[in-house]
């Protein structure tokens, strides 16, 4: 991989992993179209530890963005374990969904690892999980109330939006459109499920960055290509955050499914005549 594939893959990654459209899917395909090897399974497990450890570029981003509400999140958690009183607060319910939802993907994704890879690898199951699951952006829209924000979400709607994310671990789905969507159907308002789908990523993504850092700096990648993808991919993603917030005040999920439905046939098109 040169630099020149780094910047365009870093770019890729920090604009797609806030947006309901699948980074992982969206970083595949650019793959394959910049005639990066994919035949041997060094080839493979190299690109798709690169998409991990790139991943953590924008997850830092979120990190950076979202300094201050992690740090209340922390203290009203910890707080709430040595006294009763803070117990009770909509902070410490609220730290403690975050908690809960965390742990559904880390134990999916440790156990399932090596299928995952597997499903990683091929175009066709990107661009099913993209057009499948768009049916679940316009169920979720229609079945919101948005009635709940940050101090009504509780353990149980963690672990509920926590296994929606697990979902995301097929490529094509999108993990912020899978939790943002478990939101919604809880009927948690848009711009809440939103922020509270960017706390549930930071462990997961920096878990599987850190696992997939050997393989994405093996031959096939690099320590420098890995390096300024993931450089770009913070700078980027940190811009996409702030963006993405904006529209979701005004704007529905579904905004996305005519890209994301013709994207995928798209690929299937290209599958098919290759």
């Amino acid at each position: 991989m040169n630099i020149a594939q780094a910047v365009v893959l870093g770019v890729v990654e920090g604009l797609t992993e806030f947006l309901p459209v699948s980074s992982t899917g969206h970083l595949l395909i650019a793959e394959h179209l910049l005639g990066l090897p994919m035949k041997t399974k060094q080839q493979k497990d190299s690109l798709i530890g690169f998409t991990a450890v790139i991943q953590t570029g924008a997850i830092l981003a979120a990190v950076l963005f979202f300094l201050r509400e992690i740090v209340t999140v922390i203290g009203d958690f910890f707080g709430g374990l040595t006294s009763p009183d803070r117990r009770q607060t909509a902070g410490f319910r609220y730290a403690l969904a975050v908690g809960i939802g965390c742990i559904p993907i880390i134990i999916v994704g440790f156990v399932g690892k090596d299928a995952i890879k597997t499903i990683d690898e091929h175009l066709v199951a990107v661009a099913i999980g993209l057009i499948v699951f768009s049916a679940v952006f316009v169920v979720a829209e229609r079945l919101a109330t948005q009635s709940r924000g940050r101090e009504d979400l509780g353990p149980l709607d963690g672990l509920l939006i926590g296994l929606a994310q697990c979902i995301a671990l097929v490529p094509g789905v999108s993990r912020s459109g899978a939790t943002i969507s478990g939101g919604l159907l809880r009927g948690v308002d848009r711009v809440t499920a939103t922020r509270f789908s960017f706390l549930l990523g930071i462990p997961a993504l920096l878990g599987a960055g850190a696992l997939g850092l050997k393989d994405a700096t093996n031959n096939t990648t690099g320590t420098t290509a890995t390096a300024v993808a993931t450089v770009v991919s913070f700078v980027v993603g940190y811009a996409s955050i702030a963006w993405l917030l904006r529209l979701v005040a005004s704007h529905r999920i579904t905004t996305f499914v005519p890209y994301r439905v013709l994207v995928g046939f798209a690929v299937l098109v290209a599958v098919a005549v290759s």
